[in-house]
């Protein structure tokens, strides 16, 4: 891999190799772009089969995040880490201290949070070596604790600003809400939509989670394979990614595709599609970006109030999505885009990167 010339493509900022022998740890963080603030991105740890693909990897998930941050309105740039190793079997607490002490020499350019295989245990590591770090333990004073409540009205709001655009109002009330997985955040979602008087269809690879969801919110439960095809208004992907994809395109019924599932787009093809058929799709990570606003809030020391505020900002967002969709003639997964890149370069006009010496955001 010629890295620079990557870096360059994208225009990412920093990639800095992290190494500590004695607790083997082996990270890689990304920074992208810092024009709207500090770089906030989680740390995944993963058994990778190379360090080019690691690399790739951190780099990837940081141009993401740098796009999520920027579209959900928050003061803060795009990073990520990744961390080489099965978070089964090769974590132990030297080695987060270690990354801690790496995230602390950087002065604040990059927050972190847990992600695909680490915990909050891990971040609570950290935590002892750098203030640069959130979704620490809800004991912890300023921390926000389990940010699937907080994700679900997120999508929750999501879903009406798409309802609005797509059948006139944004009332759920009545309308057949086809929801594939009810794990945390699709269970605090379901309660939200049967709230308003949705119809729910539901269906997940665990038994007891359809269960819950059929007994509480009487919902009518499907196989896993089934639920593309429902009779539905609205399909709500809240499990595993890809799965707007050449198979399940045909099967869709719903006017609405919104959820909280990441990487919904199987390719970027299959979003073009979605337009050309008329069915409305929320990019995945705007409508999801409850828990990034979540975990940000923190940052100011963690107010459940004022964060479940700002997410409804995701609402508008949407809105705005749609309307560029229609001024631009374009997909909503380019429109949302579009929308990111339009703050970033707004801001760029008077700040280029992040430094320490400018107000920090964690002093606001």
């Amino acid at each position: 891999m010629e890295i620079f010339n990557v870096m360059g493509k994208y225009d990412y900022e920093q990639l800095i190799l992290c190494q500590d022998k004695a607790s083997g740890l082996k990270a890689i963080i990304a920074i992208h772009d810092t024009t709207l603030g500090p770089a906030l991105g989680g740390t995944r740890m993963w058994t990778y089969d190379s360090e080019e693909a690691a690399i790739e990897d951190a780099l990837r998930l940081a141009k993401g995040m740098t796009y999520k941050n920027a579209a959900a309105g928050l003061d803060l740039g795009g990073g990520k880490t990744v961390i080489i190793g099965d978070p089964r079997k090769d974590k132990n607490p030297e080695m987060f201290r270690a990354f801690g002490r790496y995230i602390q020499g950087l002065g604040g350019r990059y927050i972190t949070a847990e992600d695909v295989g680490t915990t909050t245990e891990d971040m609570d590591l950290i935590h002892l070596e750098t203030e640069y770090v959130t979704g620490i333990s809800p004991n912890t004073p300023g921390a926000a604790g389990n940010p699937s409540p907080v994700t679900a009205y997120g999508v929750y709001q999501g879903m009406k600003a798409t309802a609005k655009e797509a059948f006139g109002s944004d009332s759920l009330e009545g309308k057949i809400i086809a929801v594939q997985g009810v794990g945390n955040v699709a269970y605090a979602l379901c309660e939200y939509l049967h709230n308003e008087g949705a119809e729910l269809i539901v269906t997940d690879i665990n038994e007891d989670s359809v269960k819950r969801a059929v007994e509480n919110f009487g919902a009518k439960a499907v196989g896993p394979n089934e639920i593309y095809g429902v009779d539905c208004d609205i399909f709500a992907p809240c499990a595993l990614g890809a799965i707007i994809n050449d198979e399940t395109l045909p099967q869709f019924k719903a006017k609405v595709i919104a959820g909280s599932a990441n990487n919904q787009l199987a390719e970027d093809r299959h979003g073009d599609a979605l337009h050309e058929m008329g069915i409305i799709y929320a990019p995945d990570y705007v409508i999801n970006a409850g828990g990034v606003i979540n975990v940000a809030d923190e940052l100011a020391g963690y107010n459940k109030e004022r964060a479940l505020k700002k997410v409804g900002i995701i609402y508008s967002n949407l809105e705005r999505v749609y309307e560029i969709s229609k001024r631009d003639n374009v997909p909503t997964y380019v429109a949302a885009d579009r929308m990111a890149e339009e703050r970033i370069n707004a801001k760029r006009q008077s700040r280029s990167q992040f430094l320490t010496n400018e107000r920090h955001i964690l002093n606001r």
